[in-house]
């Protein structure tokens, strides 16, 4: 175990679960995946997302389809552009000095452009947002790879210190907007179709991305022994028993995954919406309400493989759809998000922060060994103790 974390403030450096150490941050990097805005961006994100593996292009264009059907433009820009703005509507209406900068791992605006910005305006104590929710290696780790990896690309390691904010999938601004939602898409179920019966004809479908079943293991310290489905099934599983109880219908529910990739041979996480949406409509159920619990905006994994392949795989099957929005710039949702920064600046701790589930409040500083990628090993991260 390295005993300091790389990169890190005063406070989190010598690697305490939870920060309880006020910190005076200079400026919030809400980091995100980045997505093509154009049809001649396309590949050139595709091989950007896919770097290292090997992937031809003509492999990468079985996938593209998505991007084109969209014009060759992911939403996903534009919903950081709205959040960036809602982040900092909100931080002036508390009177909170504290510049938000943008930057993705894999289109413009990228990441060592967004370090660059800030250490250029005198910003060298940064926190980050990134824009998920859960643990795992392409939902945490991955981002603490590559705040190392452009802090090293920018020759601004040991200039520019980056702290993350804790893993929010529990966190009252992100869980209550899915309650809202559930609750008015069952509203929606019943005013489509009069006298349906919800708790013998309707079920709902808590869908996030699949994951490789090994990284899915290995996601999470490993000293929690989450079991099979790490803690990335853990903590999915469990704010959807949030969101259920919240709901104040005691209605069936799965989780399910979608958007996988990867050979076949390879094990993913299931099952797979469209595959228990006909299962479901084969046991008599007439309507399905799908809540993307894993998603924090409406960007192309939901646009494409919800409101596209899973409605469409409903309507084939004679099943209603409703799908529930994404938390996306919901009040409740850029407030939590603040109210995490805040955390941090005031030390506030542990005991005293919100968290829905048992599993949380989650950690400030990644422990050791924490959401390994099988095949490619571990990398430097930031916010995070080695390995």
């Amino acid at each position: 175990m390295s005993g300091k974390v790389l990169a890190a403030t005063e406070a989190a450096a010598d690697g305490p679960e939870h920060v309880e150490v006020p910190t005076a941050y200079d400026a919030i990097l809400l980091a995100s995946f980045g997505g093509p805005e154009g049809q001649d961006d396309v590949i050139p994100f595709l091989r950007n997302v896919t770097r290292g593996r090997g992937i031809p292009d003509e492999r990468l264009e079985e996938v593209a389809h998505h991007y084109r059907a969209f014009g060759g433009v992911s939403p996903i820009n534009d919903q950081n552009r709205e959040l960036k703005a809602a982040l900092e509507a909100e931080l002036a209406r508390r009177g909170i000095d504290l510049p938000v900068l943008w930057g993705n791992r894999n289109w413009a605006p990228f990441l060592d452009e967004a370090l660059t910005t800030a250490a250029e305006s005198g910003h060298t104590k940064l926190i980050a947002i990134a824009t998920s929710a859960y643990s795992s290696y392409s939902s945490c780790r991955q981002y603490r790879e590559d705040f190392a990896r452009a802090l090293n690309d920018t020759g601004l390691t040991g200039t520019v210190q980056i702290d993350k904010v804790r893993q929010f999938f529990d966190h009252p601004g992100f869980v209550e907007p899915f309650i809202e939602g559930l609750r008015e898409g069952l509203t929606g179920v019943e005013e489509a179709v009069p006298g349906i019966d919800l708790a013998t004809q309707v079920h709902v479908l808590f869908s996030t991305h699949s994951i490789p079943s090994e990284d899915a293991k290995r996601s999470g310290p490993p000293e929690r022994g989450f079991g099979a489905g790490g803690a990335y099934a853990a903590q999915h599983l469990a704010v959807a028993e949030v969101v259920m109880a919240e709901s104040g219908r005691g209605l069936p529910w799965d989780l399910v995954y979608q958007s996988r990739s990867g050979p076949p041979t390879q094990p993913w996480l299931e099952p797979d919406i469209n595959d228990r949406i006909r299962e479901l409509a084969a046991e008599g159920i007439r309507a399905v309400v799908i809540v993307p619990l894993g998603f924090v905006s409406d960007h192309m994994e939901v646009k494409w493989d919800l409101d596209t392949e899973a409605m469409e795989t409903s309507e084939e099957h004679g099943l209603l759809a409703v799908r529930v929005p994404t938390p996306g710039v919901h009040q409740r949702y850029v407030a939590g998000l603040v109210d995490l920064v805040l955390e941090r600046r005031d030390g506030t701790p542990a005991a005293e922060r919100p968290a829905m589930t048992a599993l949380g409040p989650w950690y400030d500083v990644c422990r050791p060994g924490c959401c390994e990628n099988v095949r490619l090993g571990f990398k430097p991260a930031v916010s995070g103790l080695a390995p």
